[in-house]
């Protein structure tokens, strides 16, 4: 039976560190870590997520302001506002809640944050610091994953690591932080041919393609870590990842349930990474 990787309690130690760095922060540079975050328009889903990042925000020690605006606000309005964060001393961090209303660009957004705040770390300069191996900010959700690695596997030097998704936030980014753990890797998605053939050759198996139960049990080689990305909703309506769990757990060395996995580290690797952010705007 698999190791269960508790995302909930790393994810709280992680908080507790930063918490801690917050506070040294403070001390020698007479304020807090400032993470402002701007929401636009009535999402259900992101006024939620936007509560918890304030709430998270919060506990830790840091500043910062949410900035709720209406769904009819024009593309330049944020625009405008997303300047005037760039511009303010006190906010080291600034995160857009996407998706934003159909009027606004969601690129010409991310590619106007200023590198140096950009705590989800899409801006095109964090993302080619990225892949040249240059110190960046780094998507949370790839650094998260990262974390849960290393807690079973603190060396991944040498294995082979199958990233099935390709996306901007998690697949990218999440197969550059493996390359440059120096594990050799593999970029699969939905239309790789044999893809479970694909899946098996995997020592480490992180799963972000969005398809609820993709992975089968049957696909994953005896011993390896699986980390799962997804966050689906079965025919039941039921949260699911895109490893069918019941059938993975058997097989795998060590695995993230969904819930309770890669969702925690989220939040914990966006305070992290708006530390960072001051830490780094304050050196200089």
């Amino acid at each position: 039976m698999a190791r269960l990787i508790d995302g909930k309690a790393i994810a709280a130690a992680v908080r507790a560190d930063v918490k801690a760095r917050v506070a040294r922060f403070q001390e020698r540079t007479g304020r807090a870590p400032g993470l402002d975050v701007v929401l636009v328009g009535d999402d259900p889903a992101s006024h939620v997520y936007v509560r918890n990042k304030e709430k998270a925000a919060l506990e830790v020690g840091m500043a910062g302001t949410v900035h709720r605006l209406p769904a009819s606000t024009s593309e330049t309005e944020l625009l405008a506002l997303v300047d005037e964060l760039n511009r303010a001393p006190n906010v080291d961090g600034i995160l857009v809640q996407f998706p934003v209303p159909s009027q606004i660009r969601q690129s010409e957004v991310i590619r106007a944050i200023d590198p140096r705040k950009d705590v989800d770390g899409l801006n095109p300069l964090n993302v080619g610091a990225l892949f040249s191996g240059e110190p960046a900010l780094v998507p949370c959700t790839p650094r998260g994953c990262m974390r849960l690695i290393a807690e079973v596997a603190p060396d991944v030097t040498g294995a082979h690591a199958v990233v099935v998704g390709r996306s901007n936030l998690v697949g990218k980014p999440v197969a550059a932080l493996l390359l440059a753990a120096n594990a050799t890797v593999t970029i699969a998605h939905s239309r790789t041919r044999n893809l479970a053939d694909v899946c098996r050759s995997a020592d480490i198996l992180v799963a972000a393609v969005g398809r609820a139960r993709l992975i089968r049990g049957e696909w994953i080689r005896p011993g390896a870590t699986v980390i799962d990305v997804g966050m689906n909703r079965d025919e039941t309506g039921k949260l699911c990842g895109d490893v069918d769990f019941a059938n993975a757990e058997p097989v795998a060395g060590a695995i993230t349930p969904v819930p309770g996995g890669v969702g925690p580290m989220t939040i914990a690797m966006l305070l992290e990474n708006t530390l960072l952010a001051a830490e780094r705007r304050a050196s200089k």
